[in-house]
């Protein structure tokens, strides 16, 4: 099969039958490109994006597997760490006051005072600021004492075996006596707050 530009010359659609082959096989080609390109966007490309999608579905999965059958795998330990959560938790909660041992967390803290040296000026407790899953209970105390009376009354409420924490602290000197301060500070307490609802 020669090749000669001449052959292309003239050539007429309705008379396709009568082309030399060479403008035939290059017809063919042509054809045999368009229906490839035209086939691949039709049908593999939609084919090749699904098939992207489930290979991105299947790493999702393999992790998800991967992630559940490591807490099967140390489902046991799992359990017995629940179980030591919840017992810490229910130790903690035993260490909050129950409304009837309230009132008497006034007298500790007027004993833990007066046993470190103190005399109190004020003690009284301030309204109730109920948070997410606890009701906090501030009480303002003021005390008059030498200083290192102070520290002796802040380790004491440290030993209660109620949870109560000391806020803003404010030490002033008394009147003209060095040896004789002023402490203000607030002490927090904490309900829990199914407990108060009941």
């Amino acid at each position: 099969m020669n090749f000669d530009a001449s052959q292309f010359d003239n050539l007429e659609l309705d008379n396709i039958g009568q082309w030399p082959a060479a403008a035939k096989l290059m017809l063919a080609i042509f054809l045999a490109v368009v229906i490839a390109f035209l086939g691949y966007m039709g049908l593999i490309s939609d084919q090749m994006t699904s098939l992207d999608r489930s290979y991105a579905e299947e790493q999702t999965l393999k992790q998800s597997y991967q992630t559940k059958y490591h807490i099967a795998a140390n489902l046991d330990l799992f359990k017995a760490q629940m179980v030591e959560a919840e017992d810490t938790f229910a130790n903690q909660l035993r260490s909050l006051p129950n409304s009837h041992e309230i009132p008497g967390l006034l007298d500790d803290i007027t004993f833990v005072g007066t046993t470190s040296g103190l005399d109190f000026v004020k003690l009284e407790w301030q309204p109730e600021i109920s948070k997410e899953i606890y009701i906090e209970l501030p009480i303002d105390i003021e005390v008059i004492g030498p200083y290192h009376s102070f520290g002796q009354f802040v380790s004491k409420i440290a030993g209660l075996p109620r949870i109560v924490t000391l806020h803003d602290f404010k030490i002033k000197i008394e009147q003209d006596d060095i040896d004789t301060l002023n402490l203000k500070l607030q002490a927090k307490t904490y309900r829990y707050q199914e407990e108060a609802d009941q």
